[in-house]
């Protein structure tokens, strides 16, 4: 009597046969050598070592994921993290999960009990209850779309000399509110400005603006600005301040056009002046700052950092309130321990060894030859001179994890004048408006996979590029030699570099 195979669970993963990842990866140790990023090698995706020009994030880097859950890449803990931070790890990442409203986890909210002592920490205004709301898959916002409510961005916001807080909204839209009688403070895309750009062979790009609409007041100044994903921001916090300072030129001394400037912020809570280094304009100083940044002014929850609600207004005397904030500093610290030790994905330059016959994962299919070519024409073009390939971090961060690692961010972490195309109205710090932040590109090619499809990824600080060679495009002032030289590249070479973006 012949049997039937038994049906196959629609949980089983494709490839393997084994459980999710959800936040954990399997480990390869080297005997006399300790754990070592790995990706699989012929016949079995057999584990080998990852080469170290290959670890984006040093040893903290993730390994190459066959769970075929590429979606988790950016919630995944550093490769070399210890027991009492992985400890650390998953404390804070529960609170960065949590309704701050009613206290629930984001998944799984039938099987995680409700975090009790988060209910009715949000504030009467905010954005989103969670900080994974905004930051999807700890990757980006949602993508811009034609009417939709614009929710899971920020649109800072000054009064008309940029001097203080805008008198209706303060520091940031907050567009939902707890008070259902409270106005209206939407903000949506009311139109795209569209133009097409024709390069040297004759290929056509439509770029897109998008054109905001207010419910509210329209203010007098604001910059829009998309969650960016939050992997490797330990790895950037633990690169010394004169690395940073080392790779500036405020007089383009060396007459290659580029400046690059370092915004020098003044931590709220000691008054210190610190190297910027994390936002869009390099306007905080730690993830520290960041983490308590984003609670007062998405989620309108108070901190040590911003103790009162009137902080997100411009309150003057807004540190001087001694009441209990609704997170306490152990869980400020939770959560940016969290932030610090969340894993930066290998360069995927590598074919990974499937078995004959098995299925190769989109995110594995990779062209080794094409972006060895990309990596050198992005060079060539000299994209590197603001987008550094290579630093290293220093021996004083407090998690050992991540001290003295080669990484390879793709960023100076310093800020430069892009032109008037990039501009908005709203200075942040010592960045005036046309000035940004140089992106970190690792995780990069990951962002298709993370946001759920290519469709949802944008780029830039508001999201305008849908696409790689759009966001080039944009790229003017001190970039704009770079842009040409792009431009002029044939078809082939830009794809090429296309194709190095997304190794990283």
């Amino acid at each position: 009597m012949e049997l039937a195979p038994a049906p196959r669970l629609k949980r089983d993963p494709v490839v393997d046969g084994g459980g999710s990842r959800y936040y954990s990866f399997e480990q390869l140790y080297v005997v006399g050598v300790g754990m070592r990023p790995w990706y699989g090698i012929a016949p079995n995706l057999d584990s080998e070592p990852l080469p170290d020009d290959a670890l984006l994030g040093g040893q903290a880097s993730l390994s190459y994921n066959y769970s075929e859950e590429p979606m988790r890449v950016f919630q995944q803990m550093a490769n070399n993290i210890g027991i009492a931070n992985t400890q650390r790890f998953v404390e804070g990442r529960r609170l960065f999960h949590t309704s701050f409203a009613d206290g629930t986890h984001s998944e799984h909210d039938r099987d995680n009990p409700v975090f009790t002592a988060h209910i009715g920490q949000l504030g009467a205004r905010y954005n989103q209850p969670r900080c994974i709301e905004c930051h999807t898959n700890n990757g980006r916002s949602k993508p811009l779309a034609l009417g939709a409510k614009l929710d899971t961005m920020s649109f800072l916001t000054a009064n008309a000399d940029g001097t203080g807080a805008d008198p209706t909204y303060g520091h940031n839209i907050q567009q939902h509110a707890q008070d259902a009688k409270a106005p209206a403070f939407d903000v949506s895309v009311a139109s795209f400005d569209t133009t097409v750009r024709t390069l040297p062979d004759g290929e056509k790009v439509e770029l897109v603006k998008p054109v905001f609409a207010f419910k509210g007041p329209a203010p007098a100044r604001y910059s829009a600005r998309q969650a960016a994903q939050v992997i490797g921001m330990g790895l950037l916090e633990a690169v010394p301040e004169t690395t940073i300072l080392a790779q500036a030129d405020p007089n383009d001394a060396n007459g290659d056009g580029i400046k690059g400037v370092a915004n020098l912020v003044v931590d709220p809570q000691t008054g210190k002046t610190h190297v910027g280094r994390f936002g869009w304009k390099a306007s905080k100083g730690s993830i520290r700052q960041q983490v308590a940044d984003a609670l007062i002014k998405d989620l309108g929850v108070t901190s040590p950092m911003f103790p009162d609600a009137g902080c997100q207004r411009g309150a003057a005397n807004c540190h001087s309130v001694t009441t209990p904030t609704s997170v306490s500093e152990f869980e400020l610290e939770r959560m940016t321990h969290y932030l610090s030790l969340i894993a930066v994905p290998a360069q995927r330059k590598l074919r990974s060894g499937f078995p004959d016959g098995v299925r190769v994962s989109p995110e594995h299919d990779v062209n080794p030859a094409q972006i060895a070519r990309g990596s050198d024409l992005f060079a060539q073009v000299r994209c590197v001179a603001c987008h550094t390939p290579t630093m290293k971090t220093g021996n004083t961060h407090p998690f050992a994890e991540l001290r003295e690692q080669t990484i390879h961010p793709y960023s100076d972490l310093l800020l430069h004048d892009m032109g008037p195309g990039l501009a908005d109205t709203l200075a942040e710090g010592r960045a005036y408006p046309s000035q940004w932040r140089t992106a970190p590109l690792w995780g990069l090619g990951s962002l298709r996979f993370v946001q759920g499809a290519d469709a949802n990824v944008r780029l830039l600080h508001d999201g305008r590029a849908r696409t790689i060679t759009e966001a080039v495009l944009w790229h003017g002032g001190e970039a704009t030699d770079s842009r040409t030289r792009y431009e002029a590249l044939p078809k082939a070479d830009r794809d090429a570099i296309s194709a190095f973006l997304q190794s990283l």
